[in-house]
């Protein structure tokens, strides 16, 4: 069933939190998909503007629908600042999408978000928003994780009332990127943010370099949506740059590819099994 992503959280609140998966080009699609029914889960396929305008817009929603006959399944935009493509999305079908005003002054992230959620309720289309600084690349390493600055609850609070938003990234340790060490995740703080926005869905970023004792220690304390990006792209890239070195001219390209898009199910049908509760 093709789901918003607050329909989403809802229907599977209790059972099990739900992996959100950076599509970095559409031969990852079915193996996304195929992951995710190997346990039996439901999935969130998200991309970044870049990767849509590189796709088209069109093109991804009709493949969602289309998987969407099988399984649970919502298409989300991820990380975008710009809030007119964010309605070219909206408009062409996506089911969530999420504004990052997090780079703004707390105001103006506030006004911004307002606005993309006005115009997302016409069309039954979630909104994720996202306040304090995650950190790290989403596009190359992040070493380092002086950049995080923590979510503060009383600013989390104040951010879902006036903004009316169904998903919230939270700032609790975690980066962006291929994070070279072990996330130091705050518990403390992702307990209190839990416990005080029950109705809002609490969204991991830079799940990367989360241990899986952690990633299932997120889910069992209430965290819903685990986004996972650079894993895919480097298993990929990995396995590419292994199999394309005996290619020749007559080479099959989709024997080239097999063991790159088979690398994408083995993490999807990895992550969401241990983020069920």
């Amino acid at each position: 069933m093709y789901l918003n992503l607050k329909e989403l959280l809802k229907k599977y609140k209790g059972e099990t939190g739900i992996g959100a998966f950076n599509l970095h080009c559409m031969e990852m699609f079915p193996y996304i998909v195929k992951g995710a029914q190997k346990t039996n889960s439901p999935v969130i396929i998200q991309t970044s503007k870049a990767t849509a305008e590189y796709i088209g817009l069109d093109w991804l929603v009709s493949t969602a629908k289309l998987y969407s006959r099988q399984i649970d399944l919502c298409l989300h935009l991820d990380h975008c600042t710009d809030i007119g493509f964010i309605k070219k999305a909206i408009n062409a079908g996506y089911s969530s999408v999420m504004y990052d005003g997090s780079y703004l002054s707390y105001e103006e992230n506030v006004k911004n978000t307002i606005e993309v959620v006005n115009y997302a309720s016409k069309f039954n289309v979630s909104v994720e928003g996202e306040i304090g600084n995650i950190g790290g690349s989403e596009d190359g390493i992040a070493e380092k994780t002086n950049s995080i600055v923590y979510t503060k609850v009383e600013d989390a609070i104040d951010f879902v009332d006036r903004t009316n938003i169904d998903a919230l990234a939270v700032a609790i340790g975690t980066v962006h990127g291929l994070y070279n060490g072990k996330a130091k995740i705050n518990f403390g703080l992702l307990n209190e943010l839990t416990d005080k926005l029950e109705d809002v869905g609490m969204v991991l970023h830079g799940g990367t370099g989360v241990s899986d004792e952690d990633f299932h220690k997120c889910a069992i304390k209430g965290m819903m949506k685990f986004n996972v990006g650079t894993e895919l792209n480097k298993s990929y890239i990995d396995n590419i740059n292994k199999d394309f070195q005996s290619a020749t001219p007559t080479t099959s390209l989709r024997k080239l590819l097999n063991n790159a898009n088979e690398s994408i199910e083995k993490i999807v049908e990895h992550r969401t099994n241990i983020i069920k509760l």
